[in-house]
């Protein structure tokens, strides 16, 4: 299992974790500022998700960028957190993903 924290516009916003089960996004306590996504509004109760979540998903490269982050990083193209914690720090818009400490 892995995690991840999740930041709006640089503020620690929600962690987002990989499970056997499935994907879930759990926005931190106290936190107050903009979602993550309009699809996710801020909520006490957790996201959860069976397959990987489109918003994160749009984060991800394609095309020959994915051929390349693939090669250089190693990862299996079906990787998804792999390739979001690889990529997440550099995202476009204000959302960015980093390994959980």
């Amino acid at each position: 299992m892995r995690k991840a924290l999740v930041r709006v516009q640089g503020e620690a916003a929600a962690v987002f974790e990989e499970a056997a089960a499935g994907y879930t996004m759990t926005y931190l306590a106290g936190y107050r500022g903009g979602p993550v996504s309009l699809t996710m509004p801020v909520t006490e109760e957790p996201y959860r998700f069976d397959s990987f979540p489109p918003f994160f998903d749009g984060l991800l490269p394609e095309g020959w960028q994915l051929d390349a982050l693939l090669r250089t990083m190693k990862l299996d193209r079906r990787d998804y957190m792999g390739q979001l914690l690889s990529v997440g720090a550099d995202t476009v818009g204000d959302v960015t993903v980093e390994e959980h400490p």
